[in-house]
């Protein structure tokens, strides 16, 4: 584009030199001759100032170095849609069609064309496609009017993403010639999203997918929006510095799959503004900063009416370090996924497996931890573990084997809401599982000797029965470990693969509780 510009380009999308950017400013800059543009790029290392120019401000940035001055000749405004799409998928045309003349009756005249059957031929192709992907191809805006529906209509999955769109009315110009449209991903755009502009209702009557990751969009535009995505299923907002300000009512009722990452904002009080979202069955909430999470509908050992139909929660990379968080995750009613990677609780001091198993044991319905499923053995050795772990606490909080006199306190089932029901073969009668576990027993609670030879000797005491006389003999002898899986006793170091060993996860200690 050349240094007389005339166009008002304030507010449009440019690429320079592979940095996205949107013009601020187009004017002159005394004393220097010629026309600039003024930019505010959106990685502000690539900047050099905020607007400023020898003490005059001519456009504002977010940041101190986000701006610069180019002459229009180095910007690249982009392309519409088609040209785009023509870039990146018509075919080559081959040696064979160079050249060749045709003859075709247009009324009742018959014209001579050069390469016809390679025009059909491309256009027959885009036609065809129902993928296409133009990440990063320059797309600014639709083009000629009805020109995408009459060149590629049958698209059902489109990547928009990291393009130059600068408003959303020009998505709506290209969405509305494809009626086929299910998918959408429009990541990486900054758009501006203006408050007059309402989809007409055909738009996107298909689509089950948007993603609007990095495109610096408001919750309050999402509601006013939503209207116009009848049938969506998945919407995802990471990264947009969005706070969930209000209760979504008539809108996002379809959604089954929802992101937030990594919008810091969002915290334990927003979440609850979404939690009545009929259809929610996956919420995806890393790198938020979030800690806490509190269900107050649902008290100890009771399921929440909130979230009710939420079977997959991610909450990687946030500042999870009490148990009291995954206490409240069984209040779920449906909750059988969770990744919670990266967290402190996760990430302290104690054991990975250790983690792992009282996780495990404090939510009852869950079948997948951290992509890990979740086999019944490892179940039953979690929440052995976890009984006899905390075992001695439960007694001295007022825990006993006889239920007439087992009055644990409030603070320890608040800690361990789980515990008492991991006592009462009730639950397990309940939920058909094969084993009740009961009660801890006082045996349990004993403190296990390290593993040394001298706590590892077995006293053996020999006596001939035909000489009476003879003093016994008395022989100390180290014990074999055993372990036992299923009633059978087997060696620890019989191997892996033996034929008749279950996964060690199922292999208990002799003296555990079995």
């Amino acid at each position: 584009m050349s240094d007389t510009l005339t166009l008002d380009v304030i507010g449009r999308r440019v690429e320079v030199h592979g940095e996205h950017a949107t013009v601020r400013f187009s004017g002159i800059l005394p004393p220097v001759a010629g026309l600039w543009l003024g930019v505010e790029w959106d990685n502000p290392k690539r900047g050099k100032h905020d607007g400023s120019h020898e003490g005059t401000v001519y456009f504002k940035c977010r940041h101190p170095t986000g701006g610069s001055f180019i002459r229009p000749n180095k910007v690249n405004f982009g392309v519409d849609f088609v040209t785009a799409v023509k870039n990146r998928y018509v075919l080559e045309e081959g040696p064979e069609d160079d050249g060749r003349e045709h003859i075709i009756i247009i009324g009742s005249k018959p014209v001579e064309t050069v390469g016809f059957d390679s025009v059909l031929k491309q256009q027959s192709q885009l036609s065809k496609l129902q993928e296409i992907s133009l990440r990063n191809c320059a797309v600014s805006c639709a083009g000629e009017k009805g020109r995408i529906a009459e060149v590629c209509p049958n698209i059902r999955e489109l990547d928009l993403s990291q393009n130059l769109l600068s408003s959303w009315d020009e998505v709506i110009h290209i969405s509305s010639q494809l009626k086929f449209l299910e998918v959408l991903n429009l990541s990486e755009n900054k758009p501006e999203f203006p408050l007059d502009s309402l989809s007409p209702a055909e738009t996107f009557s298909r689509l089950k997918v948007l993603v609007l990751n990095q495109t610096g969009i408001t919750w309050a535009e999402v509601l006013q929006y939503a209207p116009g995505w009848p049938v969506l299923e998945e919407l995802y907002l990471a990264s947009n510095g969005i706070s969930i300000s209000e209760r979504p009512t008539d809108v996002l009722q379809t959604v089954k799959l929802l992101d937030l990452s990594s919008n810091p904002a969002v915290d334990e009080t927003q979440l609850l503004l979404i939690a009545h979202l009929p259809r929610l069955e996956q919420l995806i909430l890393s790198d938020n900063g979030i800690s806490s999470v509190h269900f107050p509908d649902a008290g100890i050992g009771c399921k929440t009416s909130l979230f009710p139909s939420l079977q997959y929660l991610v909450v990687n990379d946030n500042r999870i370090s009490q148990w009291s968080f995954i206490n409240e995750l069984d209040k779920l009613q449906s909750l059988h996924t969770l990744s919670c990677i990266r967290n402190p609780l996760t990430e302290g001091s104690r054991e990975a497996q250790t983690t792992r198993q009282f996780i495990i044991a404090k939510i009852g319905q869950l079948k997948t931890l951290n992509k890990c499923k979740i086999l019944p053995e490892e179940r039953r050795g979690a929440e052995l573990d976890y009984r006899k772990a905390f075992g001695n606490e439960w007694k001295k909080a007022g825990g006993h084997q006889d239920p007439d006199r087992n009055r644990p306190s409030e603070e320890f089932l608040a800690a361990h809401p789980r515990f008492q029901l991991l006592c009462d073969s009730g639950e397990w009668k309940s939920m058909k599982r094969p084993t009740e576990y009961g009660a801890p027993e006082d045996e349990e609670f004993k403190v296990q000797q390290p593993f040394m030879l001298k706590n590892r000797l077995l006293t053996l005491k020999i006596k001939c029965p035909s000489q009476l006389e003879q003093k016994v003999l008395e022989k100390q002898l180290p014990v074999p470990r055993l372990l036992t899986a299923g009633g059978l006793f087997l060696r620890r170091d019989c191997g892996p693969l033996c034929g008749v060993c279950l996964p060690s996860s199922s292999l208990r200690e002799l003296n555990d509780p079995v």
